[in-house]
């Protein structure tokens, strides 16, 4: 007897749930504020303000649909919703706004056009933002919703196609910034294709040999400065306000005198200087994979900061030829390892480090055994206690991004060629396959998303790193070190020919 199938639920067309009501709280709210933004200035009626609006909200919604399907986690990510909302927002008020004000000293002067001045309007430097707080996606949708939206202002499309160019350029500008003159650079192409823009449309009306063209130019021209001045401004607290990382942000965690790098420094200096390598192995693999190498090489830095409370227990620190795990039971011994990874997390907390470095902080041993301590428990085992393997593994979770499997790997290679006596590319090379291949085999790569190829491109600059840092020296005249009379027989003379 076969079981009934199930009924299939009837679809609501308007679901009402909690969720879906944000949701729509958002589009009403954002709408209405775009709504403003155009009809401003204008002579309002019913039907401009209602046509706007629904024409605002179907830009909103169309932008949204392809938002969930780049990224399907945005449905969830309110935080994410309204600060796509709120700089889509405010850019276009803080551009009506500035407008305003150049407008009426135009009429004042009364001898410039109103709208040659809107070329020197910032509208430039809200894609920036995105492409600096969220991606160059992101930002390219937002650029084509503020072009349309600014033509709509100004009833001109060719005006759309100057916001349009601004924005791409100044998005395109900062997609790899890793300093703040970056944002000036991009500033300075924003100036350069919004004159170049300017004087293409002039030319399209049959204006450029006027003044118009001269006053369009000039205006342009005056964009970028605007614009890079309102991003330098506005991006430390859209970071602050909505808890984003740029790549600016993390190169200021990079510098190596930071409280918590001196630190570790002081008090775990061998954990200090793995920490430097697997920061150079992590960034050239995520080069090679395309993923953020800043981002990689700022999370190696930082990924065992949770051995400052306990350093002589980790052997890069141990000076003495005695280790203290001599004296304690293998468990314990595996406790005071595992408490790394949750005093790293604290720690960075305390130090308000970026979500994300914490997450990878949490991440970079995954769900893997200790197996030194899980093979001398089982050594020392007697018949009465009960020996688990789970009490010997990492909390985890396993890694969930690309960048925390990479730390992963990187920590692994870096500590265990350290007991390589031959350090052969050949013997690099096998132990760099073996490692990996133990973590693929463990299920440590089930939760990101990295590829055969990766791992291949990988192994690769690992193998090619290590064996440069194991490199092999000459042994230098006269400072034989294994002879222990050298520095006792004094220096002879060359007898002169």
């Amino acid at each position: 007897m076969t079981n009934p199938k199930p009924k299939d639920k009837k679809k609501v067309p308007l679901n009402l749930s909690t969720e879906n009501l944000i949701k729509y709280g958002l589009l009403i709210l954002f709408a209405a504020l775009l709504d403003v933004a155009v009809v401003l200035g204008k002579e309002l009626s019913l039907e401009l303000v209602t046509g706007i609006y629904f024409i605002v909200a179907l830009l909103l919604v169309i932008m949204y649909k392809d938002f969930i399907r780049y990224n399907p986690e945005i449905k969830k990510d309110y935080k994410m919703l309204v600060l796509i909302g709120t700089l889509l927002t405010g850019n276009l008020l803080i551009g009506r706004i500035f407008f305003f004000i150049i407008e009426g000293f135009t009429k004042w002067v009364g001898t410039v056009d109103p709208v040659l001045v809107a070329y020197a309007v910032p509208l430039a430097s809200g894609p920036m933002l995105v492409a600096l707080l969220i991606d160059i996606h992101t930002a390219i949708v937002f650029t084509v919703l503020t072009g349309l939206i600014a033509g709509l202002w100004l009833s001109n499309p060719l005006y759309s196609i100057f916001v349009f160019a601004a924005g791409l350029t100044g998005a395109f500008g900062v997609i790899s910034c890793r300093k703040r003159s970056a944002i000036w650079r991009a500033g300075l192409a924003v100036s350069l294709v919004c004159v170049f823009t300017s004087l293409v449309i002039t030319l399209s009306k049959g204006e450029l040999l006027s003044i118009a063209s001269l006053v369009a130019s000039s205006s342009a021209f005056l964009n970028g400065i605007i614009v890079v001045t309102l991003v330098s401004a506005l991006l430390p607290l859209f970071e602050y306000m909505f808890k984003r990382t740029t790549n600016i942000s993390l190169l200021e965690l990079l510098d190596l005198n930071q409280p918590l790098m001196r630190e570790l420094l002081v008090e775990a200096p061998g954990t200090y200087h793995h920490s430097i390598i697997v920061g150079n192995l992590a960034e050239a693999a995520a080069e090679a994979v395309g993923v953020n190498p800043l981002l990689a090489r700022v999370s190696a830095y930082y990924h065992d900061i949770g051995k400052i409370k306990m350093p002589d227990y980790f052997i890069e620190n141990q000076i003495a030829s005695v280790s203290k795990h001599d004296n304690l039971a293998p468990r314990m011994s595996s406790l005071i390892l595992l408490s790394h990874v949750k005093e790293g997390v604290e720690l960075a907390k305390k130090h308000n480090l970026p979500p994300m470095i914490v997450d990878i902080i949490q991440q970079h041993h995954g769900t893997s055994i200790q197996t030194f301590f899980y093979q001398k428990a089982k050594e020392q085992q007697d018949n009465i206690t009960l020996l688990r393997e789970e009490d010997f593994r990492y909390p985890g979770p396993k890694p969930q991004t690309r960048v925390a499997a990479l730390v992963l790997m990187a920590d692994a290679v870096e500590a265990a060629s350290r007991v390589l006596t031959d350090t052969s590319p050949a013997r690099v090379s096998l132990l760099v396959d073996r490692i990996i291949n133990h973590c693929i085999i463990d299920g440590q790569f089930d939760n990101c998303e990295l590829t055969l190829k990766d791992l291949r491109e990988i192994k690769t600059h690992f193998v090619y790193l290590l064996t440069s840092m194991y490199h092999k020296r000459i042994n230098y005249p006269g400072f034989d070190i294994n002879n222990e009379n050298i520095d006792k027989k004094p220096a002879k003379a060359a007898t002169p020919r």
